[in-house]
């Protein structure tokens, strides 16, 4: 057997321990890199080690750790409720609402099982206020989340564009950017009109008819009391005053905003300067920020990579790229690569995906038949949309917010909902963006 095709089993054999045991992928590949390189590729320690992502590392610390001291001082509390508010007794905006809420705190650097985790306890409390259904206002969250996943300064598209910089491949953040939006802002449309969004218009969104003011402080105590049991109303008012914390923690966010893409700072290392000049004003807001940065997603990323960078020094990822090409048509190896993507992706790490799933693609684009830029995206799409499966952490989030739901029928709609993504999104972002050429 060769050294090639036992580095491409052990990748296989990490991402189903990752996914039936429970471990952490990034802890698994850091181990794989260590034993394919020594033992296999006979390769040293630092050359193992050259394949560590260093700038993407700091960007999802740096990132992660601002937006863990926004959520430690309430500001993004602030955001939920000021968004919430803006929808006073139009009950069919709700679910928009959300889907807004999760794709900007998505696209300005939070983790999108954070934005999901803050944004779904108060969408199923909704859901279960006004007789939405709980798979509409889940799936809304959850695409809202994937929606805004790829903006240039978010933690996909940060990793996204690292590895197609690091491949030499042509990119186009906006590009990227774009096509996540648009697919998941399309699915959504679909399952807004599918499961009722329509009737909540006509005041058929349950006993209570869409009539309420969902802005007041009624509302905001069934938020409370739906998302944590506490239900005070004095934690409403005090959520939506704007203190000097909030005030600069929103100041942060907007300039982090502009120092990237006005003046192409590097985003990690800006919102790392950001979080100390915070934390140190106010460090009683800050203290818990640090044990808060996303490290799990952090530990997958840069064991993946690590390991993709063994891959790379010991010829397996060209060897595995001609196979792929070999297949003789390249349209067929990319919708093979798209349906790859989506279904691990349903039962284990987007994030690990992505970084294992460009790379290999990376000979098979170099023979120009095939657009870099729509691949990549097509592969990022495809990898992320599924995360409505109940496997994921995303859909797990959901079933478990939900309010005056039988869980188990719940469970079931998320599983076969989330089926019908990995069934039909690969198909036909590989229709949209692949075929055509796009890059």
């Amino acid at each position: 057997m060769s050294a090639e095709l036992i580095s491409i089993l052990v990748l296989v054999v990490v991402f189903v321990i990752a996914t039936t045991r429970s471990i952490n992928m990034g802890a698994l590949a850091f181990a794989a890199a260590f034993g394919v390189g020594e033992l296999v590729a006979d390769l040293d320690t630092d050359t193992i080690f050259a394949g560590f992502p260093g700038s993407l590392f700091v960007v999802l610390v740096g990132v992660t750790y601002l937006f863990a001291i926004a959520r430690a001082n309430g500001t993004t509390d602030w955001l939920v409720h000021a968004s919430v508010r803006l929808v006073r007794g139009r009950v069919v905006l709700i679910p928009w609402v959300m889907f807004v809420l999760t794709g900007a705190l998505t696209a300005i650097g939070a983790v999108s099982p954070a934005a999901v985790a803050i944004v779904a306890p108060i969408a199923l409390s909704f859901a279960a206020r006004y007789g939405i259904s709980p798979l509409l206002m889940g799936a809304m969250v959850v695409h809202g989340a994937q929606g805004g996943g790829f903006s240039p300064i978010s933690i996909y598209g940060s990793i996204v564009n690292g590895i197609v910089e690091k491949e030499k491949l042509p990119g186009n953040e906006i590009a990227l950017f774009l096509a996540s939006l648009f697919v998941n802002l399309a699915i959504a449309a679909v399952v807004f009109v599918l499961f009722g969004g329509l009737k909540l218009s006509r005041g058929g969104g349950g006993e209570d008819g869409g009539n309420g003011d969902v802005g007041d402080n009624k509302s905001g105590e069934d938020t409370d009391e739906a998302g944590d049991g506490g239900g005070v109303a004095v934690r409403t008012e005090e959520a939506l005053r704007l203190t000097p914390a909030r005030i600069a923690t929103l100041a942060s966010l907007v300039l982090l905003v502009v120092a990237v893409l006005a003046f192409d700072l590097d985003a990690g290392l800006t919102s790392i300067t950001l979080a100390v000049l915070l934390a140190a004003i106010w460090p009683e807001d800050s203290r818990k920020a640090v044990g808060q940065i996303a490290w799990t997603t952090v530990l997958v990323i840069c064991g993946v990579l690590t390991y993709v960078g063994v891959l790379d020094e010991m010829g397996t990822i060209t060897w595995a790229g001609e196979g792929v090409g070999d297949i003789g048509v390249p349209l067929l190896a990319a919708v093979l690569l798209c349906y790859i993507g989506a279904v691990i992706s349903a039962f284990a790490s987007s994030v690990g995906i992505m970084g294992a799933l460009i790379p290999l693609a990376v000979p098979f684009l170099a023979q120009g038949e095939i657009g870099a830029v729509g691949m990549v995206a097509a592969l990022a799409v495809s990898a992320t949309v599924v995360d409505v499966s109940p496997f994921s952490t995303n859909g797990a989030l959901v079933l478990a917010s939900a309010a005056d739901v039988d869980r188990e029928r719940f469970f079931r709609q998320l599983m076969m909902y989330g089926g019908i993504v990995v069934a039909v999104v690969p198909a036909v972002v590989w229709l949209v963006l692949v075929v055509p050429g796009w890059g």
